[in-house]
């Protein structure tokens, strides 16, 4: 229908500013619909078009334009590549104010893909600082998932949990089903990189539901995340699978790079380190947007160097560290410690993984710090450390295992066996997992506070529903009200 109304519009005497308008909302609907291939070229052309007309019209289009690139990465039609687009974006008119956030957003993304990533990072940081000041609702809403991702680029987790449950809190309270996806997408990540696999299954579950009824096209990235963390071979590679063909038929590159990435923390959970190295390379084999490879460069450089080649591992280790001397996070410090720990020996590498869990131990990613003490622990136990290799692991194995990360845990498990530990592993699933996933849906939406009709719009059910699956969760936890199902389901925060 709203294809429809453009060919209308379209059909008509149409003033630069109309025709201008046409294409923005043209190149809109295409992102919003696929989220890749034509929509970076479409976005490009409305931007060009308005810029001698509406300064800061063209630059609105231009940032439209550049996260369309970016997710349309190495599947960006013609016109349409990152660099193609922030080359015509760095070019763009000044705006007609004080630069706000959306303008830092602009500028400071541009540089980083056309310029290199020390150029961007000082205007993003101030993008961040500045991001909600002076903007409505409606602007921060529309411009949130860039920050969000901005965030990640930056290797900044701190911005990234705040904006993250902002973004989450704006998208339901102003009810806006086409920024939904991508909100509960993005908080779902900061909930699994934090360890709280059972909060962001939870998210995962809610965007099904969305997908369900809204039909948003969004790949199940969240899911795919989820799966591969659990370590859940079979049913990673299945939803990997089906997303590596649902994105590259819509044209969405980034899809294939999180997907690859996905992969190779599967693969390097269960040891099968060839598998991930794969992975890992053709994660990363797009070079247009260096800044979209934070993830995936640690997976490939864990590989590679249990591949035994640490040429690809030291390659992948020197773009790691252009990005931690230009951030200086502790989450990009912790990654390039960790990495280059696994590229060096003796007294070096020793300092370097316990540099890598300091830094990882300022910050709220306990995926990150747990996988320091597991590599940090089977480097001691090749030195033939025993004593101190059992400390490690069992930190180790006990974060894993606790975060519900199976075959990580596992390795974790083994090694630590094979110093002359003991690994306790849970001998009976606990009651919550006889629930279905909506009835566990719901009763960590319940357990988190929300009211029966809350929950039933958040999933599209009625209230009554709801009331009826609760009572089935009751009866299977052995429980008999909503203020019980604290102890009996794991901790979480559900995101919201």
């Amino acid at each position: 229908m709203a294809w429809e109304l453009l060919a209308m519009a379209e059909s008509g005497q149409l003033s630069d500013f109309q025709q201008a308008s046409v294409d923005m909302m043209r190149a809109q609907l295409a992102f919003i619909t696929s989220r890749g291939g034509d929509a970076p070229a479409l976005l490009l052309r409305a931007a060009e078009r308005l810029r001698p007309i509406d300064a800061d019209l063209s630059r609105a289009a231009y940032l439209d334009g550049l996260l369309g690139a970016i997710f349309a990465g190495r599947l960006a039609g013609p016109g349409g590549d990152v660099l193609e687009v922030a080359r015509a974006a760095g070019a763009a008119p000044p705006p007609r104010h004080a630069p706000r956030a959306s303008d830092l957003l602009l500028d400071g993304t541009a540089a980083t893909v056309d310029v290199g990533y020390a150029a961007g990072v000082p205007v993003l940081r101030r993008a961040l600082a500045d991001f909600g000041v002076g903007m409505s609702a409606e602007e921060e809403l529309r411009r949130m998932y860039l920050a969000c991702i901005t965030a990640i680029r930056l290797w900044d987790d701190d911005r990234w949990e705040t904006l993250s449950a902002r973004y989450l809190r704006l998208a339901r309270g102003t009810g806006t089903l086409s920024e939904l996806p991508l909100a509960l997408t993005a908080r779902a990540y900061v909930l699994l990189f934090a360890g709280d696999l059972p909060g962001a299954a939870s998210l995962s579950d809610e965007l099904q539901a969305v997908e369900e009824a809204t039909g948003s096209g969004l790949a199940s990235y969240s899911a795919m995340g989820l799966a591969a963390l659990r370590g859940d071979e079979t049913g990673a590679c299945a939803v990997i699978d089906a997303t590596l063909e649902d994105v590259t038929t819509r044209g969405e590159g980034i899809g294939i790079t999180y997907a690859e990435w996905a992969k190779a923390a599967l693969n390097n959970g269960l040891g099968h380190y060839d598998k991930a190295m794969a992975a890992g390379v053709r994660a990363t084999a797009y070079g247009n947007d260096p800044a979209g490879m934070c993830w995936p460069l640690a997976e490939l450089i864990e590989a590679a160097a249990r591949c035994g080649t640490p040429e690809a591992a030291a390659g992948a280790c020197r773009r790691l560290s252009e990005m931690a001397d230009a951030s200086g996070t502790d989450w990009v410090l912790g990654a390039r410690a960790r990495s280059r720990a696994l590229l060096s020996e003796d007294d070096a590498a020793e300092r370097l993984y316990r540099e890598a869990i300091s830094h990882f131990s300022k910050t709220r990613l306990r995926v990150d710090l747990a996988r320091a003490h597991l590599l940090y622990g089977e480097w001691l136990r090749r030195e033939r450390r025993r004593n101190d290799a059992r400390e490690q692991l069992r930190t180790a194995h006990g974060m894993l295992e606790t975060m519900g990360m199976t075959a990580f845990a596992e390795r974790a498990g083994r090694e630590l066996r094979a110093a002359g530990g003991t690994a306790h592993k849970r001998t009976a699933p606990a009651r919550h997992e006889e629930l279905t996933a909506q009835e566990g849906q719901i009763a960590r939406m319940a357990r988190d506070g929300l009211s029966n009709p809350e929950i039933g719009t958040r999933l599209f059910i009625s209230a009554r529903t709801v009331q009826y699956h609760l009572r089935k969760v009751f009866t299977k936890l052995g429980i008999t009200s909503r203020s019980q199902l604290d102890r009996v389901l794991p901790s979480g925060h559900g995101g919201a």
